[in-house]
């Protein structure tokens, strides 16, 4: 169980990371669209949230599979 926390966390930390670098890269136009929405706060936190929980759930079933590879 502790495995596959860990699994889950490194998703999230994976999808903070892609937020992060897609957010900063001067050729993307996501930093343009939130900053001209209507309120830029609630914007960003629904695409951290996404980019997370995207990553966050990805990793978990992933972490599963490679935990009971290992016990094989």
């Amino acid at each position: 169980m502790f495995k596959m926390a860990c699994h889950t966390a490194m998703g999230v930390a994976l999808g903070l990371g892609f937020w992060l670098a897609l957010a900063l890269i001067d050729t993307s136009t996501l930093a343009v669209l939130i900053a001209h929405s209507s309120d830029p706060k609630t914007t960003t936190v629904i695409l951290v949230s996404f980019f997370t929980l995207a990553f966050g759930v990805g990793a978990t079933p992933t972490g599963f599979v490679f935990t009971m590879m290992e016990t094989r």
